[in-house]
């Protein structure tokens, strides 16, 4: 069993304990009143076009910030705000920028507190300056980007208990010109000109695709992709274009491939034939049957009419009356008989 007193003896050294650690810590320290907060709200502004200043400053800092690099991809023709470390002013001693361009000496550009003068060596891009005066915001502007300001830029803040950088690796952004038509060879031809860096093609549907690039003399990369769909039936193809400034999609129709136009002219070369024949065919008919009634016209023009068809009234009167008759003769007496022959002899 536990005695009372030495449990809260025991509680009184743990916490002595705890006590002389932190002291221990913070004596540690370097002066904190040099440093800003590291808070989300200090990353999200370094990497904004504004920064900080001293009404951001706490006493109550939780990290020590000594050096920092940032990659910036940055569209041309936009402008940049370059920050400095989050260092009170008021302490600062020197604020040195030093600028590595690509194909351009080195640049530097610094401020010293104690004589309030700024100085510059081998720095001739007039659109790299100070945002404002050093001493109230030691800030880079580069107004406006151009392709030229590709490289890294440090920001060297030299205080009393030690310097502080922060440094940003530039890359200047090209959007490229894109372009979709169709070759003489009935391939079609996607292009995404002079951008930065290389953009990525692709097609829908996939073909059988070259893809070249051709490299220019400041940094930018022209991207030339060809396809084409031999023995599939693809009418409308998709270029899709990707760039880090944004995607893009042109679409173009196919002509017929070369066996669907073979079997599209042996189609029609059928159909005019059929209708050649029966052309033809409808003209032989017409002919025979026009043949035939001329001749059948001219038998009949031909056979004589006989008598009988000429005067069918008379001839069925002849033949069909009793006095015309010579089959039913009317009997004469005999006596009158006798005497017409006894006068027809003396005569």
């Amino acid at each position: 069993m536990l005695c009372p007193w030495r449990t809260a003896n025991l509680g009184l050294l743990l916490i002595l304990t705890v006590f002389l650690v932190t002291e221990a810590e913070r004596a540690a320290r370097p002066n904190d009143s040099l440093i800003l907060h590291h808070s989300k709200e200090n990353v999200a502004l370094a990497s904004s076009s504004s920064c900080m200043d001293e009404t951001q400053i706490t006493q109550n800092n939780s990290a020590f910030l000594t050096e920092a690099n940032t990659s910036w991809p940055i569209l041309m023709g936009k402008n940049a705000v370059l920050c400095c470390p989050p260092i009170a002013l008021k302490y600062l001693i020197i604020i040195t920028w030093e600028i590595i361009l690509r194909d351009q000496p080195f640049c530097k550009k610094a401020y010293k507190k104690e004589t309030n003068e700024t100085k510059e060596t081998n720095c001739t891009d007039e659109r790299i300056t100070w945002v404002s005066r050093p001493d109230q915001n030691p800030a880079l502007q580069i107004r406006p980007v151009a392709i030229t300001h590709d490289g890294y830029y440090r920001c060297i803040m030299g205080a009393p208990d030690g310097n502080f950088h922060r440094g940003y690796h530039l890359q200047v952004l090209v959007t490229p010109e894109v372009t979709l038509f169709q070759s003489r060879n009935g391939t079609a031809v996607c292009k995404a000109a002079a951008g930065k860096p290389a953009a990525q093609i692709s097609w829908i549907p996939e073909g059988d695709c070259v893809t070249e690039q051709e490299y220019g003399g400041n940094g930018t990369v022209t991207v030339k992709s060809t396809c084409h769909w031999e023995g599939h039936d693809v009418s409308t193809v998709t270029c899709h274009v990707s760039h880090l400034t944004g995607n893009k999609s042109l679409d173009i129709e196919l002509p017929p491939v070369a066996g669907a136009k073979k079997s599209a002219k042996l189609y029609i070369l059928c159909i005019i034939l059929a209708i050649s024949v029966l052309i033809i065919v409808g003209f032989i008919w017409l002919l025979k049957i026009g043949r035939c009634r001329k001749h059948k016209w001219n038998k009949t023009e031909a056979t004589p009419v006989e008598e009988d068809e000429m005067q069918p009234y008379a001839s069925y009167t002849e033949k069909s009356n009793p006095l015309y008759d010579t089959t039913n003769k009317v009997k004469v007496p005999q006596a009158l008989q006798s005497e017409v022959e006894t006068n027809l002899h003396a005569v």
